[in-house]
């Protein structure tokens, strides 16, 4: 399954993951520029054998390696996921949302990393990061339908697929695929617990920040330009607008990839 869209559409243009696509885009043309590339990612990857919690230095990688990607297919998927679940989690956290972002992508680098912390494998890639917009997309937007892409061989079609049978099906994969990888985890490819790490760190972060009073409010902040349950457009700062109801409707984190080094890809 392929989401290409989902049925609620924010109204307003996603600037902050737009940025952080930007970002993306910007580091990996750097990548594929540098002179030596395995260098490149050799110093910005989360490489958990440099890991020194007493030295701050090797910690930054945990926050650098979420922009690195180990191909044109990583990259893309990456960013499309983020795009299509991204602007619905930036409209319900507003300024929360970056710090939720790298967070989420921190706390995958941490799951990945205490599964093996003398691995000398690079391990790179936003998949944990974009794993957590997909948990808080679960807990926020539950009646949301995807628009999906499925393929059956050599053939396609479009289908709205329910957001949580989508997800859910997302992260049981991870969770096979995490398990049966582990005999093989220095040998490079998916980190699928970052994945994991990533998604249960944006269910339980969207379920904190959630207030149950008023689902489409996140506790302690009140959003300007749209109106609050039982509030007039006027009262709300949206002159001539009704108050629109909210309506409830995954891919990648660290991965290895198979170079001349093996890596892992997120």
């Amino acid at each position: 399954m392929f989401p290409i869209s989902d049925s609620d559409n924010s109204g307003r243009f996603p600037f902050i993951t737009f940025l952080i696509i930007l970002a993306n885009v910007v580091v990996f043309f750097l990548e594929l520029t540098a002179p030596d590339t395995d260098l490149f990612i050799s110093q910005y990857a989360l490489i958990p054998a440099n890991v020194n919690f007493a030295d701050w230095h090797t910690l930054t990688p945990f926050i650098t390696s979420q922009f690195l990607h180990a191909g044109w297919l990583h990259i893309i998927g990456n960013m499309l996921f983020l795009w299509v679940f991204g602007d619905n989690i930036e409209r319900r956290l507003g300024f929360f949302y970056l710090p939720f972002y790298l967070l989420s992508g921190i706390i995958g680098g941490l799951a990945q990393y205490f599964l093996d912390p003398h691995s000398t494998i690079p391990a790179l890639g936003a998949s944990g990061a974009i794993a957590g917009v997909l948990g808080a997309y679960l807990v926020l937007f539950p009646r949301n339908l995807i628009n999906t892409v499925i393929f059956v061989f050599f053939f396609f079609t479009v289908t709205k697929v329910p957001a949580p049978i989508m997800l859910i099906y997302w992260f049981a994969t991870q969770i096979f695929s995490g398990v049966a990888s582990i005999a093989s985890i220095n040998q490079g490819g998916v980190a699928y617990f970052a994945h994991i790490g990533g998604f249960i760190f944006g269910i339980l972060t969207a379920s904190l920040l959630t207030n149950p009073k008023a689902p489409d409010q996140v506790r302690g902040w009140r959003w300007s330009g749209e109106a609050r349950p039982n509030q007039a457009p006027a009262e709300a700062g949206v002159e001539g607008r009704m108050p629109r109801a909210e309506r409830s409707g995954v891919r990648g984190s660290l991965l290895i990839r198979p170079r001349e080094k093996n890596k892992l890809q997120s």
